[in-house]
Protein backbone atom coordinates (compact mmCIF):
# COMPACT_ATOMS: atom_id res chain seq x y z
CA UNK A 1 0.00 0.00 0.00
CA UNK A 2 1.32 3.47 -0.89
CA UNK A 3 2.15 5.67 2.07
CA UNK A 4 3.26 9.33 1.88
CA UNK A 5 6.95 9.74 2.70
CA UNK A 6 6.50 13.22 4.22
CA UNK A 7 3.69 15.11 5.91
CA UNK A 8 1.94 17.61 3.65
CA UNK A 9 2.55 21.10 5.00
CA UNK A 10 -0.44 23.38 5.66
CA UNK A 11 0.79 25.68 2.90
CA UNK A 12 0.82 22.93 0.28
CA UNK A 13 -2.53 21.64 1.48
CA UNK A 14 -3.97 25.16 1.16
CA UNK A 15 -2.55 25.56 -2.35
CA UNK A 16 -4.19 22.31 -3.40
CA UNK A 17 -7.53 23.37 -1.95
CA UNK A 18 -7.40 26.88 -3.42
CA UNK A 19 -9.29 25.69 -6.52
CA UNK A 20 -12.27 24.88 -4.30
CA UNK A 21 -12.90 28.61 -3.80
CA UNK A 22 -13.24 29.36 -7.54
CA UNK A 23 -16.59 30.82 -8.50
CA UNK A 24 -18.51 30.55 -11.75
CA UNK A 25 -17.82 33.41 -14.18
CA UNK A 26 -20.18 36.37 -13.91
CA UNK A 27 -22.39 37.57 -16.73
CA UNK A 28 -24.29 40.82 -17.10
CA UNK A 29 -27.21 41.74 -19.30
CA UNK A 30 -26.17 43.93 -22.23
CA UNK A 31 -27.94 47.30 -22.26
CA UNK A 32 -28.44 47.39 -26.03
CA UNK A 33 -29.14 43.81 -27.07
CA UNK A 34 -30.38 42.42 -23.75
CA UNK A 35 -28.19 39.33 -24.10
CA UNK A 36 -25.78 38.04 -21.49
CA UNK A 37 -22.08 38.86 -21.84
CA UNK A 38 -18.99 38.98 -19.66
CA UNK A 39 -18.30 42.33 -17.99
CA UNK A 40 -15.44 44.36 -19.57
CA UNK A 41 -15.58 42.24 -22.74
CA UNK A 42 -16.57 43.11 -26.30
CA UNK A 43 -20.03 41.94 -27.37
CA UNK A 44 -19.10 39.63 -30.24
CA UNK A 45 -22.51 39.74 -31.93
CA UNK A 46 -22.69 43.52 -32.24
CA UNK A 47 -18.98 44.39 -31.93
CA UNK A 48 -19.73 47.09 -29.37
CA UNK A 49 -17.71 47.92 -26.26
CA UNK A 50 -18.66 50.73 -23.89
CA UNK A 51 -20.96 52.31 -26.47
CA UNK A 52 -18.40 52.31 -29.30
CA UNK A 53 -18.13 50.09 -32.38
CA UNK A 54 -14.88 48.11 -31.97
CA UNK A 55 -15.29 45.14 -34.32
CA UNK A 56 -16.88 44.86 -37.73
CA UNK A 57 -19.96 42.65 -37.69
CA UNK A 58 -19.82 39.77 -40.16
CA UNK A 59 -22.76 39.61 -42.54
CA UNK A 60 -24.59 36.30 -42.49
CA UNK A 61 -24.25 34.58 -45.86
Amino acid sequence: MAVPKRKTSPSRRGMRRSADALKAPTYIEDKDSGELRRPHHVDLKTGMYRGRQILKVKSEA
